[in-house]
């Protein structure tokens, strides 16, 4: 199944580019579960980012690795894919796309998932639909 959530924001795409990094990402962290960083090497192929999910009831490692990254002046974009998911997720792929200019740039978190099973698959949208849209202002503030 498919998730796509698109985010102008008013800053040139080599600033949005550079602010990819790892405070960024605690920053667009929805408050549950809490999620704690254990490593974050950065955006490009071969990188590794592992975190820590904490359900309060249970804690869940999940491991993604940057597959690809690619950058032209309009465009950068890099994809993560599961290593190492959490329940119930079975599969993981996460495109990052910056598209932009001086003026302004558009930020696309488009991703691709798949559960344990079909319903599970289904039920888990209208949460990662949420996840994703609750990084929509963090995106305007940070990147204003």
């Amino acid at each position: 199944m498919n998730v796509k959530v698109t985010t102008k924001v008013n800053q040139a795409l080599p600033l949005v580019k550079a602010g990819f990094n790892e405070e960024l990402f605690l920053k667009l962290n929805p408050p549950f579960p809490s999620v704690s960083l254990l490593r974050f090497d950065g955006c490009g192929s071969g990188d590794i980012v592992e975190l820590l999910l904490d359900f309060k009831l249970a804690k869940q490692k999940w491991v993604s690795e940057i597959t690809y990254d690619n950058e032209t002046p309009e465009r950068f974009e890099f994809i993560d894919e599961g290593i190492v998911l959490p329940f119930p997720f079975s599969y993981w792929k996460h495109h990052h796309i910056l598209i932009g200019n001086a003026e302004g740039c558009e930020i696309v978190d488009s991703i691709e998932y798949k559960a344990k099973n079909k319903l599970i698959t289904i039920l888990l949208y209208p949460l990662l639909l949420l996840q994703f849209v609750y990084r929509k202002p963090v995106y305007r503030r940070v990147f204003k």
